[in-house]
């Protein structure tokens, strides 16, 4: 337990009610956990206001609440701690109780549209075979060493985020490898965090639903930047054309990565194959059993990081050359008759654009590209056109089908990516509105030596309908399907 005076250590405080002294025994921003020696956040969301709340808790016991107005609470005996950012008070109240985990642990964010997954989950592995334990925080997974515990948010809540970090600290991690989204960055979930290094990898057509313009979206990346500390790293992708816009004000020590400009870590492409890359780095060559420009990107990052933290430069390139694809990022496999069949988790413009260019560089003249695709309901509708657009105009075939529909009716998503097609494209383009027979579809298409994308849910193992989430994973139904139809 710890007094709300600890708790609160750190955080401006416009006026207090009550007394300080309290212990309190939990953190909570939601009125239905609340209790007697809790302390309740009342945060102000994009949907929900936890001011709102507030009586709920109280009916539930709660009498100690952290608000941005002190006087939505009436009731005699209570604590009431006013601040100007409940959003902000509970990141670094969240640490305070936890006893700042972050500051015992080697903790690096890597954040950017495309690859945050891949490159967490690389430098997981990497560091694994070093036999090093650590942590990692991503999309897919949350490990502690090798335990692994279900993700529900690619960053997780200030509190379950500390709570995390406490229990790799507690079971002996050194470092922790950490997903950095744009919406947890805009909603204060890294606040109060003590980041040893942060990496770009890229910033593309995504999210806008959400910050409602492109430049919002990049200065909230770069905010991630401007507050590491001077002994932190800050690592870019000095290709992408918003990379150094990210070390403009860090007080970080700054490096860039890339295979097209001159940067402090260089790769260059040697070979790019189905059985993997052959990768220059720094005038030094590997070999890795990834696949893809993409993956060079993310091979790179990986790399800044481990000689960042002070790993040998050619004991880390022998780490890359052991490294296994993701699961769900690139996966694939060659059918007994002869197709070959690609999963990945592609769901922005850029992403597919890059699966396909990898695609491309590497097939047969002759063989076909079948690319099947389909655009999350509730989410960002300007690219659904674009989405479309990039599969038709980099394939032989598009298969356009639900990803998850969500609340929204799946062929209103679908007329709005088949709006984005040319009458030219709309013929070589299939409406299959259920995924699976989309698939199935796509199998029945293909000849021995063709190539099907499958691409937007890579990892997940589900299909989200009207709230409810279905069994689905592409990769095992795509497997299933092959052999069924002996193709």
């Amino acid at each position: 337990m710890k007094t709300l005076r600890e708790i609160v250590n750190g955080i401006t405080l416009i006026s207090v009610r009550g007394n300080l002294d309290r212990q309190i025994e939990m953190l909570t921003f939601d009125s239905r956990n609340a209790s007697k020696h809790c302390l309740f956040f009342a945060i102000k969301g994009t949907s929900n206001d936890g001011h709102d709340y507030i009586s709920a808790a109280l009916e539930n016991g709660c009498r100690n609440f952290v608000v941005q107005d002190i006087k939505r609470i009436s009731s005699e005996g209570i604590n009431a701690i006013e601040v100007a950012d409940t959003s902000l008070a509970l990141g670094i109240a969240a640490c305070n109780f936890f006893e700042n985990p972050s500051k015992k642990i080697k903790l690096i964010g890597v954040t950017g549209t495309n690859g945050k997954t891949t490159t967490t989950t690389l430098l997981h592995n990497l560091f694994s075979h070093f036999n090093v334990k650590v942590g990692l925080l991503s999309t897919v997974i949350n490990k502690i060493g090798n335990q692994e515990i279900p993700s529900t948010h690619t960053t997780p809540d200030p509190i379950q985020l500390n709570a995390l970090l406490k229990k790799m600290y507690d079971r002996g991690c050194e470092y922790c490898f950490m997903e950095v989204s744009s919406h947890a960055i805009h909603q204060q979930r890294t606040a109060g965090l003590d980041f040893n290094g942060a990496v770009f990898t890229n910033i593309t057509h995504d999210h806008l639903d959400y910050h409602q313009t492109f430049s919002a979206y990049i200065n909230v990346k770069k905010s991630f930047f401007d507050g590491l500390g001077s002994a932190a790293f800050a690592l870019t992708n000095a290709d992408d054309k918003n990379g150094m816009v990210m070390l403009q004000n860090t007080k970080a020590k700054k490096l860039s990565y890339a295979i097209k400009t001159p940067a402090d870590i260089k790769g260059k492409i040697i070979e790019n194959a189905f059985s993997g890359l052959v990768l220059q780095i720094n005038n030094q060559e590997v070999y890795t059993k990834l696949v893809g420009e993409f993956n060079s990107y993310n091979l790179l990052a990986v790399y800044g990081v481990a000689i960042s933290l002070g790993f040998d430069a050619l004991e880390v390139l022998i780490g890359l050359s052991n490294l296994n694809a993701v699961d769900g990022r690139f996966q694939y496999f060659r059918s007994q008759g002869g197709i070959t069949v690609i999963v990945d988790y592609a769901h922005t413009p850029d992403a597919l654009e890059n699966v396909l260019k990898t695609v491309n560089a590497i097939k047969k003249e002759s063989d076909k590209v079948f690319t099947l695709v389909g655009c999350g309901g509730d989410r960002d509708k300007t690219k659904r056109p674009l989405m479309a657009k990039i599969a038709a105009k980099m394939s032989q075939q598009v298969i356009l089908t639900s990803d998850n529909p969500r609340t929204e009716d799946p062929l209103k998503i679908l007329n709005e990516m088949e709006a984005g097609l040319t009458r030219e494209q709309q013929s070589k383009t299939l409406t299959v509105p259920d995924r699976k027979q989309g698939i199935k579809s796509a199998i029945l298409l293909a000849q021995p030596g063709d190539i099907i994308l499958i691409a937007g849910k890579g990892h997940e193992k589900y299909q989200e309908i009207n709230g409810v989430k279905h069994d689905f994973d592409d990769f095992k139904i795509t497997k299933e399907l092959t052999n069924d139809l002996n193709k």
